[in-house]
């Protein structure tokens, strides 16, 4: 649950745009949704973190699975898609929110020009109606963000899948590359000595011990103190803790 609650709270606690009419592009992302469904077979899943809202496109995988009809639709007042999580295998539930915090947390590093050219892979295990789970491919997006840098559109795809490749992987459509979501993607959040000052706080260690522990000044271990809070997005030390394990940065 910490996960979920720390999604929900990077993704909906965003500091997003007031007085601007996004329907044109609200439509024009929900008839992209749609499009995936019908073409691929898809269940398309596009949310806006700006309403807490998501709008569910069902393709020929949902009647594979017994969710719903191919070609029907469903408005649902959160970010969440329940039913559909209902289906996934817990352990694959809980890798794919971490993965989902882990592709947030790296996306901070990316340029906004290039926000779109990244989206994240794996493989999860579905129940259907018989009780057997099937291989299901699950891809998410982060398909449309506001002028502050606010991720606004996220577009999550499920297919019946044979692939092969394993783990979690991030890939850039724009150029073909390839990241590992558990290696440098979430890494290289934190220098190694800030990884090292973070691992002796959560040891419950204060900045006056820790500096003759590393011989570096007080002035220092405060500086890179400031600088982890900054870069987990978190306003104290216990957080920065909780999350660094969350992303296992140590």
């Amino acid at each position: 649950m910490d996960v979920i609650h720390k999604l929900n709270d990077e993704l909906l606690k965003q500091k997003f745009t007031k007085g601007q009419d996004l329907s044109p592009q609200l439509n024009e992302y929900r008839q992209i949704a749609s499009s995936y469904a019908q073409i691929e077979n898809s269940i398309a899943v596009l949310s806006d973190m700006k309403t807490n809202t998501s709008y569910v496109f069902y393709g020929g995988v949902a009647e594979r699975l017994g969710l719903a009809k191919r070609s029907t639709t469903k408005i649902i007042h959160s970010i969440w898609e329940e039913e559909i999580f209902s289906r996934i295998h817990p352990d694959d539930l809980l890798e794919k929110q971490l993965q989902e915090l882990r592709f947030f947390n790296f996306l901070k590093s990316v340029p906004a020009k290039e926000l779109s050219d990244y989206h994240i892979a794996n493989h999860i295990r579905m129940c259907d109606d018989s009780g057997i789970y099937v291989q299901v491919l699950h891809r998410m997006f982060y398909i449309a963000s506001q002028s502050n840098g606010s991720i606004w559109l996220a577009l999550c795809l499920y297919n019946l899948s044979t692939d092969t490749f394993s783990g979690n992987i991030i890939i850039n459509s724009a150029n073909g590359r390839i990241l590992e979501s558990g290696n440098q993607t979430t890494n290289n959040i934190l220098s190694d000595r800030e990884k090292e000052i973070l691992q002796l706080i959560d040891q419950g260690k204060m900045s006056k011990e820790i500096a003759p522990d590393l011989s570096i000044s007080i002035n220092t271990v405060n500086r890179h103190r400031q600088n982890i809070l900054e870069k987990l997005h978190v306003g104290n030390s216990i957080e920065a803790c909780r999350i660094a394990k969350v992303l296992n940065l140590f």
